[in-house]
């Protein structure tokens, strides 16, 4: 499995890229995101600010938008999954607006979340398959769908509720970073990595 991590230039992914090699990819990072289309898999990391990963985007944008809904497998982590979406509160750019939606601001008066919180399955294909019941996050935003049916799992922060995975075609977005949620973290990884390889 050949995957392509989009680098969007805000800081260390080592954990990540390792964590997939561990999984049993073939993991490449690389900054021009049009250049990931020729992957078997597109990973988009969690490090970073909304505005910067949508201005590193913008040029390939919809190319990368049209490779999704064409049935590339892609996994999105944190700001990766709120990408997805149309646009964010965070910062002025697009999202790939794969999943209609926006991404706002969490209303809990101690932002932002860092730590270890639920992860309750909904519809979870790969929490049936793996006891992923705690993840670590690390976000002061939170997705909205405009259709919750995209969502597979939930997740609660003081007042809000928000998703904590969806899913679009053969695209996964998790709120959570697996890589740094331990091992059951990484077994969820490797339950991402081998979905997307059918």
């Amino acid at each position: 499995m050949r995957l392509a991590v989009f680098d969007y230039g805000a800081g260390n992914m080592h954990s990540l890229v390792k964590a997939l090699v561990l999984a049993g990819a073939d993991v490449r990072v690389e900054p021009d995101a049009r250049r990931c289309l020729d992957a078997d898999g597109l990973v988009l990391p969690g490090v970073g600010a909304f505005t910067q990963a949508a201005d590193r985007l913008a040029p390939s944008r919809v190319a990368v938008s049209a490779a999704i809904e064409q049935g590339l497998p892609t996994l999105g982590i944190c700001l990766g999954m709120q990408l997805l979406f149309d646009a964010s509160d965070e910062g002025v750019g697009e999202g790939l607006g794969v999943i209609a939606g926006r991404v706002t601001r969490l209303e809990a008066s101690r932002i932002p979340q860092i730590g270890w919180n639920t992860v309750r399955n909904a519809c979870e294909p790969l929490l049936d398959a793996t006891p992923l019941a705690y993840a670590y996050y690390a976000n002061s935003y939170r997705a909205q769908p405009a259709d919750a049916s995209c969502v597979t799992a939930w997740t609660e922060y003081e007042r809000d509720r928000f998703p904590a995975i969806v899913r679009y075609k053969r695209a996964i977005g998790v709120q959570f970073h697996p890589e740094k949620s331990s091992t059951d973290g990484i077994a969820f990884l490797s339950a991402a990595v081998r979905e997307m390889e059918r």
